[in-house]
């Protein structure tokens, strides 16, 4: 939490709505000389008390971290740099997810790479409400769709456009070691825009 950042946007906030320092106080409970402390980055305030002063100036918390969160415009990053995601069923069916996008707070498009190693265990069927985009990079891939017995059979180069809430899953082929996959899911909020 950068706390000149939250400070100034307190002190916007309050000027926008022409207040003093004497009023917020006034209407917070809280002393002046907390709300100028807090206001010149002197203290570090509390969840509570950033929500009592959001209440009194009729904004949402959040307001004061919009600098915090805003995301950048583009992002630049490279397929070998991706951030691991541990899911919780990683190591069960070794599975590597690679996050590519993770900076980009607001995106509508979340891009990783996948890497599969062998295992014992089959995963089961899954779906998720985005669509999704499956290149597969190295290796082969059954990719069984809909049902077990729908069986599509994946090389290198591959690609497969999937419809949101569509059950599926990706299973390494028996004969295959390692294979390696960009998916991209694009989330709902992507519509009408």
């Amino acid at each position: 939490m950068n706390l000149s950042n939250i400070a100034e946007s307190i002190r916007k906030v309050r000027l926008q709505q022409n207040m003093t320092l004497e009023q917020l106080a006034v209407k917070t409970g809280f002393t002046k000389g907390y709300i100028s402390r807090l206001e010149n980055f002197r203290v570090n305030p509390s969840l509570s008390a950033l929500s009592k002063i959001a209440k009194e100036l009729g904004v949402p918390v959040k307001a004061f971290f919009e600098d915090e969160l805003k995301s950048p415009q583009y992002l630049q990053g490279n397929i070998l740099n991706g951030e691991e995601i541990i899911r919780n069923d990683s190591p069960e069916y070794k599975i590597k997810y690679f996050s590519l996008a993770f900076k980009k707070i607001d995106r509508v498009m979340d891009p990783f790479i996948l890497e599969y190693s062998p295992s014992d265990k089959m995963r089961e069927m899954m779906m998720h409400d985005a669509d999704e985009f499956y290149v597969l990079l190295e290796g082969r891939i059954n990719f069984h769709i809909g049902e077990m017995s729908n069986c599509l059979k994946l090389k290198k180069n591959d690609t497969l456009y999937l419809s949101a809430n569509m059950p599926h899953t990706a299973i390494l082929a028996p004969d295959c070691k390692y294979a390696k996959a960009i998916v991209v899911y694009c989330s709902a909020k992507a519509e009408n825009k």
